[in-house]
């Protein structure tokens, strides 16, 4: 009897645990060499490589005034673990767009993480996705001007 117990118990547990919620983790985000200290940092969160990295597929956002001094940073918080793309601009003049020149050519720092870089476009999501765990991650981005 003992045993049918235990038996149950664990399978009553085992049953249980597909269900139980994952834990939240945070993504710290650091943007160092800024070339002005000046406008604003927009960085935009996917979590779908179909949606990366167009304005209506981001995830989530967050807009941080550019410090006096030191690295900008972002901390997205409460993510389910899992994989997580990062698009970064450095909005200079805080008009709100990504200004380009011609032929597209941007006009502002821009970066990806995992500093993933494309060919007269975008990276992949998959060269960009970093891999985040239940104890939280910090990553880095360097931007290109």
């Amino acid at each position: 009897m003992r045993n049918f117990f235990l038996l149950f118990f664990f399978g009553l547990v085992l049953s249980i645990l597909p269900w139980w919620p994952a834990m939240a983790a945070d993504l710290r985000v650091q943007v160092a060499a800024l070339q002005s200290r000046n406008g604003v940092m927009r960085f935009a969160l996917y979590d779908r490589e179909a949606a990366f990295p167009t304005y209506e597929g981001r995830c989530a956002y967050l807009d941080v005034p550019v410090p006096k001094s030191g690295p900008a940073e972002a901390v997205f918080t409460d993510l389910a673990p899992g994989r997580y793309a990062i698009a970064v601009y450095h909005d200079e003049n805080g008009n709100g767009e990504f200004d380009q020149g011609l032929f597209g050519f941007p006009l502002e720092g821009y970066g990806f993480s995992r500093d993933a870089r494309g060919f007269l476009a975008a990276p992949s999501f998959s060269s960009a996705a970093v891999v985040l765990g239940e104890g939280g991650k910090t990553i880095r981005i360097g931007l290109s001007y």
